[in-house]
């Protein structure tokens, strides 16, 4: 019997990250609250980047739950192609006499790293930037908490995808606040996708539950695919986590196909198998754009740096602004709150406490 869900991958399964449901809720609440601020010059989309990024400069501590010390090594030096770009530290706290990595633990009560990376959960996912810091961002075990996970590679214990090094790089950016490439509402996928199964499909499952084409040879679309073995997600979850989004927590570029960040979808789902939603990296290794994303969030520039703390000083006067309206709509209480968590790190951040 497999020890592990994911023990029963087969090449060309596509594991698919997204957080877990609960997660998802508290995160689309906070973000609803801040779509409902007025920003200033700087754009709704930057105020949260700059929100949701880490400082320049700044060392952010990792830590494991789970593994032994050859994978905690694997996984840190996959990092240093992003640690090698960007302005920024990650600490694994390795001990250079013993070569152990750093831990953390589900009964700590404060944060021993600000990335918690767990392997125990079902799938691959990341909190958002700093997100993985937000105590008000989480459910169960996983979350902002000093004792939630806010990284998880599921399964890695057990066996690692052919992709893990590329699967290791996009969890990573997502701390480091990246979203989906295939997402991005400057780009074709939304409508390139096969979103319904080919006319007459009958339902197909291999032994592990995984939907296939059927004996006549039509194939399940993206829903019914995801459905199944190794994903089991809802509709609902699909459209959240594969149709574009306009919202303000993504900051978009120009559509990247050689981005970590786009998935390599199986050919099943696309309408056109020359479509220019088609990755053409090698989903491994950063891209140009990915790097120029790490420059413009983590610069190494005096200027640069000042900038971002300026645009940091006017997101806290927006949402300072946001906080002190009063009449909140019912149902808005919790959101507000999320709103003063955010205020109160971003005067930490700017050291105005």
């Amino acid at each position: 019997m497999p020890t592990h869900p994911l023990e029963r991958l087969q090449p060309g399964d596509v594991v698919l990250d997204a957080i877990p449901e609960a997660i998802e809720a508290t995160v689309k609440q906070r973000n609803a609250w801040l779509r409902s601020l007025q920003p200033g010059g700087g754009g709704l989309e930057f105020l949260v980047s700059d929100v949701q990024s880490w400082t320049p400069g700044q060392t952010v501590r990792v830590a494991f739950l789970g593994g032994d010390t050859a994978l905690h090594k694997d996984i840190a030096d996959a990092t240093t192609e992003i640690s090698d770009v960007a302005n920024l530290v990650l600490d694994f706290g390795r001990d250079p006499t013993t070569g152990e990595y750093r831990t953390w633990s589900e009964d700590d009560t404060t944060h021993a790293a600000e990335i918690r990376v767990s392997f125990d959960k079902g799938g691959y996912f990341s909190l958002v930037g700093t997100d993985s810091v937000d105590s008000s961002i989480g459910a169960g075990n996983i979350g902002g908490g000093p004792g939630q996970c806010s990284l998880n590679f599921g399964g890695f214990t057990v066996t690692r995808p052919q992709t893990w090094l590329g699967t290791t790089r996009h969890e990573f950016l997502h701390a480091l606040s990246f979203h989906h490439s295939h997402q991005n509402m400057r780009g074709p996928c939304e409508q390139a996708f096969r979103w319904d199964d080919d006319p007459g499909y009958v339902r197909t499952q291999d032994t592990r539950g995984a939907f296939i084409p059927d004996a006549s040879g039509r194939r399940p679309g993206i829903y019914t695919y995801l459905s199944g073995f190794p994903n089991f997600w809802s509709k609902p979850k699909v459209d959240h986590n594969l149709k574009t989004e306009d919202d303000p927590a993504t900051v978009a570029g120009p559509f990247d196909r050689h981005s970590v960040m786009l998935y390599r979808f199986p050919a099943l789902f696309y309408k056109d198998p020359n479509s220019t939603c088609l990755p053409a990296g090698d989903g491994i290794s950063l891209s140009d754009g990915d790097k120029r994303g790490l420059r413009l969030l983590y610069p190494h520039t005096a200027p640069q740096v000042e900038a971002i703390a300026a645009r940091r000083r006017e997101a806290l006067n927006v949402i300072e602004d946001g906080l002190a309206l009063e009449g909140l709509e019912t149902g808005s209480v919790a959101a507000h709150k999320h709103g003063r968590r955010i205020a109160d790190a971003l005067r930490e951040r700017l050291g105005l406490d």
